[in-house]
């Protein structure tokens, strides 16, 4: 990647709901949400058309203590209403920072945000308003990183950015093992072959049949996500050989 390079011109964010608890155990960090805002404000005001995917762990995490013995497809469908809580928060947030967003939910819920539709995300884009896809795919057994690798590659993006709370891609859990070696490029048949579980093997795959490159960064690092948006070394980037 070149320091020198223009930025990205459309780009997916992936950002996990366990980003926006900041030191909390569940829930939204107020002052965690509007942090992160801020990073995306530097990439909105560039003038960058800006798609992003939210998870629910955050909400359904505190759900899912008392709610032990679900069937996967009922547990998976509450988690796609807790994405949508964590888009409206976003979105809300984003307002107050003067930067203007729009909802789509993958199920439909149309009293409170968009179902999705892809020629109006589309415009959204163009308009430079940023998108935020909520409900992941709308189907059950399919992970919000998926559903990220789906967008992305539905409204042609050049790069998928995966937040996480660690700085890329490592050799083992850097959270076990603070001596974990950090890849700064690995191609996604690496990837998927060592199981390194940054994101789930069947949304590294769907990027690598797409040519969709990712770049895995940490959302908390100032900078970072501007970073990555400028084609600069940051995390983790994984490309198809």
């Amino acid at each position: 990647m070149d320091s020198s390079k223009k930025p990205y011109k459309r780009v997916l964010l992936k950002l996990s709901g366990e980003a926006l608890m900041g030191s909390s155990q569940f829930g939204i960090n107020k002052q965690t949400i509007d942090s992160i805002v801020k990073e995306i404000k530097q990439v909105y005001d560039l003038g960058v058309e800006l798609a992003v995917v939210i998870g629910g762990g955050n909400i359904f995490r505190g759900v899912a203590l008392g709610a032990t013995g679900l069937e996967r497809a009922t547990a998976d469908y509450m988690g796609m209403i807790a994405t949508v809580m964590n888009a409206i928060a976003l979105q809300d947030a984003m307002r107050q920072a003067n930067v203007e967003a729009k909802v789509q939910s993958a199920i439909r819920i149309d009293q409170i945000v968009e179902p999705y539709m892809r020629q109006k995300a589309m415009r959204y884009l163009l308009e430079k308003k940023i998108i935020i896809f909520a409900a992941g795919t709308g189907n059950p057994f399919f992970t919000t990183d998926t559903a990220a690798a789906l967008r992305g590659a539905e409204i042609g993006a050049e790069l998928l950015i995966k937040a996480t709370r660690v700085e890329g891609i490592f050799e083992s859990d850097p959270e076990k093992n603070p001596n974990a070696k950090m890849f700064n490029s690995i191609s996604f048949d690496d990837v998927i072959n060592k199981k390194l579980r940054i994101m789930d093997a069947t949304a590294f795959a769907l990027c690598r049949d797409q040519k969709l490159p990712v770049q895995v960064i940490k959302i908390t690092k100032s900078g970072a996500l501007l970073s990555a948006v400028m084609g600069k070394e940051e995390g983790t980037f994984v490309f198809n050989d």
